[in-house]
């Protein structure tokens, strides 16, 4: 009981590492995030600025075929230049709720239907800059895909992996994606995969 006392405590204002915002403006607002630049106060009285990127949130699924294949995308991600091996995921749209987003995203990116979906957890994408909101679960699909529905301008392969390559993918470096790590790793400590 005390951890969680400790735990509230840490959380806004009431933590002694607390930062009061004195100002907020934004700079700069796009299709899917904004960035702001907040003038804060340090709890030592010093003043320093954050950047902040405000996302809406977004889905990741560790999806799974009855055969045991893991269900993985690989799509060119503009930021590190490169084709990059993930989990299938997408943004929720505005008011959308997690679980009917992930059911969305796994049928656009791959077009497997699920039988059933379980949450995994959720985990903040880096709060260091940005306050994205990633929530994961674990979905076992059907056998054989139905029609993808890819957003307008992107293009994405669909991988397939049992889970020992998932495994040795992760050890070698090829799969760096940390949603995805996150996935797998909680997938497994509940003995989902």
């Amino acid at each position: 009981m005390q951890a969680d006392n400790r735990t509230e405590a840490m959380k806004g204002a009431a933590s002694p590492l607390y930062e009061k915002t004195l100002n907020v403006a934004t700079g700069f607002r796009g299709r899917a995030l904004t960035v702001d630049v907040i003038d804060i106060e340090l709890p030592d009285g010093r003043r320093s600025v954050r950047e902040c990127v405000r996302h809406r949130g977004a889905v990741a699924i560790l999806a799974r075929r009855p055969d045991g294949a893991y269900i993985f995308a690989r799509q060119y991600r503009k930021c590190i230049e490169q084709a990059y091996i993930e989990v299938p995921a997408g943004c929720m749209e505005e008011g959308e709720a997690p679980d009917v987003a992930a059911l969305r995203e796994l049928r656009e990116e791959s077009g497997y239907g699920v039988k059933s979906l379980m949450p995994l957890g959720t985990t903040y994408a880096c709060p260091g800059y940005s306050e994205e909101l990633l929530h994961l679960f674990f979905a076992e699909v059907e056998e054989a895909p139905g029609k993808t529905d890819f957003d307008s301008d992107e293009n994405v392969e669909t991988l397939l992996f049992d889970g020992p390559t998932v495994a040795r993918l992760i050890l070698d470096g090829t799969i760096t994606d940390a949603k995805t790590l996150a996935a797998w790793l909680l997938a497994k400590m509940r003995g989902f995969a």
